[in-house]
């Protein structure tokens, strides 16, 4: 079972009203791969990102994680979710880092990073404040722990963030523009911390604006517009030399990167 995959979605299908935003769409992403997801806004990409993290539910299609089926087409055609254990299960099995942090302001970054391994996962809590450390220091932000997040920069709440999603000692990580409420120099540390992540073959994916990141540190990258996947392929193939017009009017924008 070694090919499994993480994440399968196949024949996604998402309305809003009478506007469809995901047309048959399939995605599937495999253990250490790095999948950036690129295109226009209003193409879908964030969408199919909340689709797969639960945030929204499919009007049509399936999604599984590994050897978990949290929804398949029922005979009428339309979606049918597991039970609330199964969602449970597989929302243990994501992380999610959102555009603009979704911290909690309240809460200390110690505080942010530990209380749902603490009180959703029930982990120990010697061993869940270990991990939190090990993993501040990891983003840079050792000594931080009793701040809250007005103290920080953006560029340091991202961190926490992505602190925050991998303490859940999740299967993959999503993330949502990570970068996209940065500016420039902040984004870089933001960057280098996914790129590490990746060299650790940690299983991502990536909606980003970011061409060169995504051409860098990507196994794989998804072109999507208008709720389909216009093209995909190897990371560096598709940047370089991609073959659908839509694809090359597109990263037309981005060469002078």
């Amino acid at each position: 079972m070694t090919d499994q995959s993480l994440v399968l979605l196949e024949h996604a299908k998402k309305s809003f009203g009478d506007t469809p935003v995901l047309k048959d769409l399939s995605l599937s992403v495999h253990k250490g791969e790095v999948v950036a997801v690129i295109g226009p806004s209003g193409g879908g990409k964030s969408t199919l990102l909340r689709c797969c993290t639960l945030l929204e539910t499919l009007d049509a299609g399936r999604l599984a994680f590994g050897d978990l089926l949290v929804c398949e087409d029922g005979p009428d055609g339309r979606a049918v979710y597991g039970s609330k254990a199964v969602q449970k299960q597989a929302k243990e099995r994501f992380g999610l880092v959102f555009q603009n942090f979704n911290l909690f302001p309240h809460y200390t970054v110690l505080k942010n990073i530990t209380d749902a391994p603490l009180h959703v996962q029930k982990r120990p809590k010697d061993e869940v404040m270990t991990h939190a450390r090990a993993l501040l220091d990891k983003m840079g932000l050792a000594g931080k722990e009793n701040m809250v997040p007005c103290e920080l920069s953006g560029g340091q709440q991202q961190r926490v963030a992505i602190a925050r999603a991998l303490a859940l000692n999740p299967d993959v990580l999503f993330f949502d523009e990570p970068t996209s409420a940065l500016d420039p120099e902040l984004t870089q540390d933001v960057l280098k911390v996914i790129r590490d992540l990746a060299a650790e073959h940690m299983t991502m994916v990536i909606v980003t604006h970011e061409m060169n990141f995504a051409r860098d540190v990507a196994d794989h990258i998804v072109f999507m517009d208008g709720g389909i996947i216009v093209e995909e392929g190897p990371a560096a193939d598709l940047i370089n030399n991609p073959k659908h017009e839509r694809t090359r009017a597109f990263l037309s924008k981005y060469e002078q990167d």
